[in-house]
């Protein structure tokens, strides 16, 4: 029982860690400059995942923060419409801004 309420209460500290460490105006910008916003939206589905749901999709996994670095860095394919697609990489090699975009999408 101690152990289930450890691991809650670390799971809970970690997603308000992506909330209190999130430049928002910094990630919306870059992602704005990379066209994120045309295929997502925070909260309503649109071509892709909304962020929220890509949060939720992501909650609880230790490797959250590493996959979707990936997946926003690597330009993977995606289906959209039944086609595949090339996603599209952020405007950014900075690491730090990378993180940051990370960190919002995770926080939704």
């Amino acid at each position: 029982m101690r152990t289930l309420i450890a691991t809650t209460a670390l799971a809970l500290a970690m997603s308000g860690a992506y909330a209190q460490s999130v430049d928002v105006s910094a990630a919306e910008g870059l992602m704005k400059k990379s066209g994120c916003f045309k295929c997502h939206a925070v909260a309503a589905k649109k071509d892709g995942p909304s962020y929220k749901s890509v949060a939720e999709k992501y909650k609880g996994k230790p490797d959250a923060a590493a996959a979707l670095a990936k997946h926003i860095t690597t330009g993977p394919t995606v289906k959209i419409d039944g086609k595949e697609e090339k996603h599209e990489v952020i405007k950014s090699k900075d690491e730090a801004e990378i993180k940051n975009v990370v960190a919002y999408i995770l926080s939704r």
